[in-house]
This record gives structure tokens, C-alpha cells and sequence, in this order.
């Protein structure tokens, strides 16, 4: 089982999101859908695509699902999605978490041993919470035991020194997972601003204010982080 490895299955708006944040983050993602066109949609952007029943067993050791350190499914229809996550725990799929709409989805997810569960509307309500508490969060993703990824505006105290200088992990126990640089362009005449990923920082890049970070890390080091360098 590799940790860096993730499956995404069911790739409708929150599976999309989750695989593109996985990937973005330098992960290595497989998605799994059963609409040729969804695929198609996000191929280029993750490593693996696959067009499969994920209610099928036998497709999905086809593709070697137990080698992923996670795996994630967000099927829209809810017995599908039942169904694909008792058979990822017959097969001994190490980290299975599943989309949950509602209470009692929740608990019937629960009952029969899931044991990491989202909630997409209570997520999003999340966001704008802690938007609201903290201007420099963008956005989020939250993963079981407290961990997040977080897209953030870089702090104020932090702008201008390098990557080596800031000391993400043993200082605040927090990983830089990539930075989003903002770049000016002439298009027609006019110029414009666009925001590209940096895929790999080193330790001698330069973190600008413009810049915004994307960190992963336990929810309570991140914030510590963000009030500290304000």
C-alpha cells in the first residue's frame, strides 16, 4: 500500500474536486467512473482514468484497488455507493472513506464499519465558517483524524523568504504541498493575471505576497500557523 497513492471513485462534482486537490497536491490519483464522458472530462489531469462498474469485484481488483493508501468513493446514487464500500472492506481495502448525504446515511455507513465519512453540505458550510473567521482560507479539504488541505494567502511576516527559511515541517508541523504563483500576461493587447501552479518548490524558492500556499497538515497546526505570521 502506498500512502501517496489515492482512488477516487465516482467522479461527479465532489469526487472531482477531491481527485484534482489530490492531484494538485502531488499526489498520484486514479479516478473510477462508469461515464465514459465524466472521464473524459478529467483524464489529463490525474495519472490514472478508468471507465468500470466499481460495484463489480472483479473490476476493481482488476485495477489493483487494495495498492492505493485511500480510497475515496463519492457515487452519486446511494446503493451504489453502499455497495462499492462493502465490497472495497471484503476485499481489505486499508482506508475506505465514503460521501454521506445526510444524517442517516451517515450512520447506516457507520453501522456497517466505515469508519471515515463525509458530509459535502456540512463541508461547505465548514468553508464559509472559516472563511469567515480567517480571510487568508481560500479553500479546504477535510480528511479524517483532523487533517486538512488548505489553500491560503501567504501571511504578511512570511513574504520573502524561502521555502528553507520558513521551516514549514519542524517549525509549525505543517507541509507545504505546492505554491500558487500569480503571473501577469499581455492577451490581446491587455494585461492580464493569471494563477499557475509551482508543482515542485524547492527549499531556496522564494515565497511572494501574491503567492498563495497550499498546505496540508492537522487543522490546529494550520491555524497556529496563520495567527502566528499574521
Amino acid at each position: 500500500m502506498h500512502n501517496n497513492r489515492f482512488a477516487v471513485i465516482g467522479v461527479g462534482q465532489y469526487g472531482r474536486a477531491i481527485a484534482l486537490r489530490l492531484a494538485t497536491g502531488g499526489a498520484e490519483v486514479m479516478v473510477i467512473d462508469s461515464n465514459q464522458e465524466v472521464i473524459n472530462l478529467i483524464a489529463e489531469e490525474v495519472a490514472y482514468s478508468v471507465v468500470l462498474d466499481a460495484t463489480d469485484i472483479k473490476a476493481l481488483v482488476s485495477q489493483n484497488i487494495t495498492d492505493f493508501g485511500a480510497v475515496i468513493v463519492a457515487i452519486g446514487d446511494f446503493e451504489s455507493r453502499l455497495l462499492c464500500a462493502t465490497i472495497l472492506m471484503d476485499l481489505g481495502v486499508g482506508k475506505i472513506i465514503v460521501r454521506a448525504v445526510g444524517k442517516r446515511q451517515k450512520l447506516i455507513l457507520e453501522k456497517i464499519g466505515i469508519s471515515h465519512v463525509f458530509c459535502p453540505e456540512e463541508e461547505v458550510a465548514s468553508v464559509l465558517f472559516e472563511r469567515l473567521l480567517n480571510p487568508n482560507v481560500h479553500s479546504f479539504l477535510v480528511f479524517p483524524d483532523g487533517y486538512r488541505i488548505v489553500e491560503v494567502s501567504v501571511p504578511g511576516t512570511i513574504a520573502y523568504q524561502t521555502i528553507e527559511e520558513i521551516n514549514f515541517v519542524e517549525r509549525y508541523h505543517i507541509s507545504l504541498l505546492t505554491i500558487i504563483n500569480e503571473v501577469e500576461l499581455i492577451r490581446n493587447k491587455k494585461v492580464t493575471t493569471e494563477k499557475h501552479v509551482l508543482p515542485v518548490p524547492n527549499k531556496q524558492t522564494v515565497i511572494l505576497p501574491t503567492d498563495n500556499l497550499v498546505l496540508f497538515g492537522l487543522a490546529k497546526d494550520i491555524t497556529k500557523f496563520l495567527k502566528v505570521n499574521q
